[in-house]
This record gives structure tokens, C-alpha cells and sequence, in this order.
């Protein structure tokens, strides 16, 4: 391949190339440079000379960030519609107004980097702090719609992997410690919330498999259940789908305690609908009508629930992390903790939760002892 750099003005240059042909015919490029000396323009050319060589030169485009993350968000058909809507708020919120207007193909490594020191200053509500795990969400996004912008050639590298999110402290993970879960469950004595937050509690299910859940894949009298899929809240309405990842779909046994709550929690639920004049139910939860609860018409419910009792200020996805935490805490293996939680693989909750892992070592040290003392 061959080019020339040609004179437009002071310090102004044309760039003439050529790239390699897929039909025979001759395709010439021409790019402008402003403000810079001829070695300067002749290095650029030899840069743009070899990605045509190598196959990853672009064609010039203006596109910014906002039109391109926009555009990829219209067209994601592959995503959840939760997932799609968290995606869309942390586009609209965190990403467009900071790096919007950047043109895609311009934006560098610096760019992503000032844009992290914005975030974790100011780039929460009302100009807070935001916390470095939403940060860490908002440059998913970002490195998502790249790497899709990279496989349509329309930029050549990811940016977005070349600088890392920030480093989430894991000891966000909210967690009720073991003396306020009895505080919690002593609250909601006689609430609708009770039979939900124990079983969180006691299987470490999401709130959308539980909000899905059918008493046909309940078995009392075995102490298990059968987590097969799970409910969203879309702009169409409620929808069930299947679980988050394959391994999602399990089965997981009962503590007793749950049990025994879940047999109380049917048999009102049955008295009432036989008052109502209604058949059997098929949700393990519902509203009056029998339909499904809104996960997020839940959550808030929740969270008001927590506020008016001045309990300790966590989310209902805590109680996922306390049940994990818990199984830590009793020496529960990985994987076994992984299986019933429904991650896609132990690497993902050793990653999760690594932090409580780290506390809990006492048994490693005790088996290294053993082993050093020449005992079994």
C-alpha cells in the first residue's frame, strides 16, 4: 500500500492512501490534518497505512456517544427488559451527560479515566458521591456498547478495557448481622412481608424468583422447592421468564422454619380465598386478586416497611447476601454455595464475596495446623 501527504495550507495537510481491495478496484482514502508539522502528518500516515494492512482501519465518523448509545440501546433485543431499563438509566444518568457529546471514534483512555473521577465526586443525586460499585455499572454499559461498536468496525479498539473500573470495596455488600435478623423477623410478626423475607432469608432466592413463585413447584412435605423462573416488570407489564442464567433453574431444600412459615402463610392464604369466594392459588405470592406483586412495587414496600420500624436500612437483595453470609459463616463449600444460590459458577460468588470468605479462615488455619503437627 502506498500514500502521500500533500500541502493544504499552514500547517494544514492531506493524506492520500489506498486500502486493500476486495472486488479489484482501487479504493483511495483522504484524511485532513490541521495544526501540525509534516512529520507529524507523515506519521499519521504510516499509522493509518498500517491498520489498512492489518485490517482494522474505520471509516470517519462523526457519531457520538450519546447517538450510538442510544441506538445500540434501541436494538438490544437480546437483553432482559429489566436489564434493558437498568441499562437505559445508567446511560441516561451516568454516561451521556459527561461523555455524550465526545465523538465515539475520538474518545480516549484519558476520557474514561476523568470520567471516573467525576462519578465517584459528584456524580450521584444532587451532586454526592456516587459509589464506586454504580460506577463500576455505568462503565459495563459503556464497555458493552464499545465492544459492540468494535466488532461493527466502527472503532477500532475498546477504550473502555483499556482503563478498569473503579475498585469496589466488597464490603458494600449489605448484609444483616446475625443478632439484627432475629429484630427483622420479630417486626414482621403478622405482616404480608414475613412469609417473603423468611424465605429470602432461608434460600437466598432473588426477589424475581420468588415473586414468581408457584406453589406447584413447592414441596412441603419434602422441604423443597423448585426455582424455574422468575418475574419482571417491563413497560408492557409483568412478564415471566427464565431465570437469570441456566444454572439459575435449581432445587433447593428448606430449613424448617421455613417450612413451618410457608404452611401457615398457604393455609391463610387459602381461608381468604375461600372467603372471597376464589379457587386455589397458583402463586406462592400475590395480591388480592391472586395476580402477581410488581417487583418494584415490592421493593418499595419493603423499604417503607424497614423505615416506619426503624430496622437496620438494607435492601431486600441483603437478604440474599445475609443467607450467603450465613452459609460462609457455617463452613458451607463454594460450590455448594454457589449451586444454591444460582450463580453461573463458584468463581462469580468467591468474587462476590470474597470479603467474608477472608473473615472466616479459621478452619483453613486449624487444617494447615494438622497438617504441619503430621496429624490427620
Amino acid at each position: 500500500m502506498r500514500g502521500n501527504v500533500t500541502r493544504r495550507g499552514r500547517n494544514s495537510w492531506r493524506l492520500k492512501f489506498d486500502l486493500q481491495s476486495t472486488d479489484g478496484k482501487r479504493q483511495t482514502r483522504y484524511v485532513t490534518l490541521r495544526g501540525c508539522s509534516r512529520k507529524d502528518a507523515e506519521r499519521e500516515l504510516n499509522r493509518l497505512i498500517g491498520t489498512a494492512h492489518a485490517g482494522t482501519y474505520v471509516e470517519a465518523n462523526e457519531t457520538t456517544i450519546t447517538a450510538y448509545l442510544r441506538n445500540w440501546l434501541d436494538n438490544a433485543h437480546s437483553l432482559a427488559a429489566s436489564t434493558l431499563r437498568r441499562y437505559r438509566d445508567l446511560a441516561e444518568a451516568q454516561i451521556i451527560p459527561h461523555l455524550g457529546q465526545v465523538p465515539l471514534q475520538k474518545l480516549k483512555p484519558a476520557h474514561v479515566e476523568n470520567w471516573h473521577g467525576i462519578l465517584l465526586t459528584r456524580g450521584g443525586k444532587d451532586g454526592a458521591p456516587l459509589a464506586a460499585r454504580t460506577c463500576g455499572h455505568a462503565h459495563k454499559v459503556l464497555h458493552l456498547a464499545l465492544a459492540r461498536a468494535v466488532k461493527a468496525e466502527v472503532i477500532a479498539r475498546n477504550v473502555a478495557a483499556v482503563m478498569k473500573p473503579p475498585k469496589v470495596d466488597e464490603s458494600e455488600v449489605q448484609i444483616l448481622r446475625a443478632d439484627q435478623i432475629g429484630i427483622v423477623t420479630a417486626a414482621l410478626d403478622g405482616h404480608w412481608l414475613k412469609p417473603m423475607v423468611i424465605l429470602a432469608l432461608a434460600t437466598g432466592m432473588r426477589r424475581g424468583e420468588i415473586l414468581a413463585l408457584a406453589w406447584g413447584a413447592v414441596d412441603l412435605d419434602k422441604a423443597s422447592i423448585r426455582i424455574e423462573r422468575s418475574l419482571e416488570q417491563t413497560k408492557a407489564g409483568l412478564a415471566f421468564k427464565s431465570p437469570k442464567t441456566k444454572t439459575s433453574k435449581r432445587m433447593v431444600s428448606l430449613p424448617p422454619t421455613a417450612v413451618e412459615v410457608l404452611r401457615e402463610h398457604r393455609r391463610q392464604q387459602l381461608e381468604t380465598r375461600l372467603q372471597l369466594g376464589q379457587g386455589k392459588p397458583t402463586l406462592v405470592f400475590s395480591n388480592i386478586e391472586g395476580e402477581a406483586i410488581p417487583p418494584m412495587n415490592f421493593s418499595r414496600d419493603f423499604a417503607r416497611f424497614v423505615k416506619a420500624r426503624q430496622l437496620p436500612a438494607v435492601t431486600f437483595h441483603a437478604l440474599r447476601h445475609t443467607h450467603v453470609s450465613a452459609l460462609i459463616s457455617a463452613g458451607v463449600d463454594v460450590l455448594t454455595i454457589s449451586r444454591r444460590i444460582g450463580h453461573a459458577n463458584a468463581a462469580i460468588t468467591l468474587k462476590t464475596y470474597s470479603h467474608l470468605f477472608a473473615q472466616n479462615d479459621s478452619a483453613a488455619v486449624d487444617a494447615i495446623e494438622a497438617a504441619l503437627r503430621g496429624k490427620p
